[in-house]
């Protein structure tokens, strides 16, 4: 027991004093958006800077702030970890319940550290590892809620297929036969196809149906920063898979893309899009995450460059070869946001200024001060590309001290009558945002 308090201890002085002395950044996210973001010298940390508030939930009657002309409200609560939402034909709502499977490996103190630091933002707790249903009672604005799926396995990305619903855990894809109206599935389910399984890196597995119904897309993240623990481990990883639905046969689509957790069709062009998580470690203004067209057989950089073609020196060896292909991408969307979802507006609800671009869920940084995203941001598109900088939706998850920590938005989804709805996993609630 002393030796785990003088741990704990040790910990937190030493998280302090990072903290102390941290950097703080140049730019304003939103500064860093665009087609071309300022990108600085980077710079080398022994342990990188970390500020996490602490995870303390909603209280009753408190919401996130919407954009003007908006209004927020709580339609879910009490859940583990939404991560997810899928709106089904008739209207129902799947929530996916989910975080990391907690038998991830440590392989250095650095991570360590930063895990017990992180662990405070409550974006650390069990998952519930199941998937909810959500049933508006006709009428009314009560939603009430039904356990669907149980005993999965840190489950992220879900589609509806036809009759088929599949749901990728963070080491395969399971399938199940959909049947209407159900408040409890009735079928088992049954293995689709295997993933990369988690080592302890980027445990989601994002998916996306094609429009045909021929083919599931899934965002692999890495299993390091930037290949730390070795090259080996990070066989089709960093990669958007396209797997054929008819035989579970699966290939390399796009790669270099560090943590793609949110895929979309951008629906003027009927192109693949994605957010990415990049990489960590060189700066509070280093390395912007990213939206971008996902191009087949597109490489995009990670690990040996960031943004393009700026070289990441800590990587050995390094590959020139690759750099020369690597794929700029289409727009910044600031530093160290964390982008977990993205959602093409198909609706009509909601003001014309929201329509046909994309919403993105930015579930908020750990090593930057000040902090960066924790909200819900909207890019603009005309002709098939973003056009302006990003706009917030939803905001209010931190506290304006940053010492306190709400909410974190993750995926979102269309419901029926066109609103928005937004999965919180450290506020464990869903928030539906509609016209005021």
């Amino acid at each position: 027991m002393v030796e785990r308090t003088v741990s704990t201890l040790g910990v937190l002085a030493l998280s302090l004093a990072l903290a102390a002395c941290a950097g703080k950044a140049e730019y304003d996210p939103a500064e860093q958006s665009g087609a071309k973001p300022p990108l600085p010298a980077p710079k080398n940390f022994l342990v990188p800077p970390m500020q996490v508030p602490k995870g303390v939930g909603w209280a009753d009657g408190q919401a996130p702030v919407a954009a003007e002309g908006l209004k927020v409200e709580r339609i879910a609560a009490n859940l583990q970890h939404p991560r997810r939402l899928l709106t089904l034909p008739n209207g129902d709502v799947l929530v996916v319940e989910g975080n990391g499977p907690g038998t991830e490996a440590v392989t250095t103190p650095k991570q360590w550290i930063a895990g017990k630091v992180k662990a405070r933002s409550g974006k650390a707790g069990k998952g519930g590892n199941r998937v909810t249903l959500l049933r508006r009672t006709p009428g009314t604005a009560t939603w009430a809620q039904h356990v669907y799926i149980e005993n999965l396995h840190s489950p992220f990305g879900i589609a509806l297929v036809g009759d088929t619903l599949y749901v990728a855990n963070t080491d395969s894809i399971v399938q199940y036969h959909y049947v209407p109206g159900e408040t409890r599935m009735s079928d088992t389910g049954r293995p689709f196809t295997d993933l990369p399984g988690t080592v302890n890196h980027h445990w989601t597995k994002e998916l996306l149906a094609s429009p045909d119904g021929r083919t599931l897309y899934v965002g692999v993240g890495s299993n390091s920063n930037i290949t730390e623990n070795g090259l080996e481990i990070e066989y089709r990883r960093a990669v958007v898979l396209a797997v054929d639905i008819a035989t579970g046969g699966s290939r390399i689509f796009a790669s270099g893309l560090r943590n793609p957790t949110g895929l979309d069709w951008e629906p003027s062009t009927g192109k693949l899009w994605a957010v990415v998580n990049e990489r960590d470690e060189i700066g509070a203004d280093l390395v912007p995450d990213y939206l971008t067209s996902v191009r087949e057989g597109g490489f995009y950089g990670w690990p040996y460059s960031y943004y393009g073609q700026h070289v990441d020196a800590r990587v050995q060896p390094q590959r020139p070869d690759l750099v020369a292909k690597a794929i700029t991408p289409d727009y910044a969307i600031g530093s160290h946001v964390a982008p977990l979802g993205l959602l093409f507006y198909t609706g009509q609800a909601l003001p014309a200024k929201y329509h046909g671009g994309a919403f993105i869920g930015e579930h908020g940084s750990w090593d930057r001060s000040p902090l960066s995203g924790y909200e819900v941001v909207y890019v603009p598109f005309a002709n098939g590309q973003p056009s302006g900088r990003p706009q917030p939706v939803l905001s209010g998850f931190a506290s304006k001290d940053e010492k306190t920590l709400m909410g974190a938005p993750v995926g979102m989804a269309i419901d029926s009558e066109g609103a928005l709805l937004v999965a919180d996993d450290v506020g464990n609630v869903v928030w539906r945002v509609s016209t005021r």
